[in-house]
């Protein structure tokens, strides 16, 4: 049978490869971003909404299970990053990191989780970065928002599992979207120099690593915080 997957943040960037790359894969790909995308698939749909607005989030789930009757795959890919010392950071830039990286994938789980109990199977995958293990300098605000990412993967990990659905996430290194572009690039060069492996990360490195979390046979997999490059 086709596998529902849904993926926030497929404006660009990961998101945007994922949504193509599972669509070559003949998976029925949902979207969303805060704004519209080019995106002309038959396979795919798009929901233009912030997933920090619990309705809108509601609404998108409602609407999927009146169409597909189930969602298989959950990719949280949306989240937001900047990179400011703590004495430059305004509380607006806090709740708005926090929010983002940690309400709306809080959200995103628990709808999802709803959907995929009916048919006792579901394969979460989240979004940690290796600024949280390697203690980044510029990135306070942002490592720990994915910090509670990681605490919530591991939590519901053991909540959920009884329900046959797995949840993991993928720690990527820096990879050259425009989340990283306006970061000096002494800073960056500096950073894959404190990784085992010295370059930038790779979307199919990505891809890599979530196609293994969400195989069928991955169903003993659960709770895992996979870091790339070598942390």
């Amino acid at each position: 049978m086709n596998q529902v997957m849904l993926i926030t943040g497929t404006r660009k960037g990961i998101g945007r490869y994922l949504a193509e790359y599972y669509l070559a894969q003949n998976l029925t790909v949902i979207g969303c971003s805060r704004s519209a995308v080019d995106q002309n698939h038959p396979n795919y749909q798009h929901f233009e909404l912030d997933i920090t607005d619990e309705m809108a989030v509601k609404q998108m789930f409602a609407t999927i299970r009146q169409t597909y009757g189930k969602l298989d795959i959950l990719i949280n890919n949306a989240g937001i990053a900047t990179m400011n010392h703590l004495l430059l950071t305004p509380v607006k830039t806090v709740n708005h990191i926090l929010n983002t990286n940690v309400t709306g994938t809080f959200l995103c789980c628990r709808e999802a989780a709803k959907l995929m109990k009916r048919t006792q199977y579901g394969r979460i995958v989240n979004f940690a970065t290796v600024a949280t293990p390697l203690k980044l300098e510029g990135e306070a605000i942002y490592a720990a928002s994915k910090a509670a990412v990681v605490s919530l993967t591991g939590i519901l990990a053991r909540e959920l599992a009884e329900f046959g659905i797995t949840v993991n996430a993928i720690g990527p290194t820096p990879v050259q979207t425009d989340l990283i572009r306006a970061v000096p690039p002494a800073k960056v060069q500096a950073l894959l120099a404190r990784q085992a492996i010295h370059r930038f990360g790779e979307f199919r490195d990505i891809s890599n690593v979530i196609d293994f979390f969400i195989r069928p046979e991955s169903d003993f997999v659960t709770g895992q915080i996979l870091y790339l490059g070598g942390v």
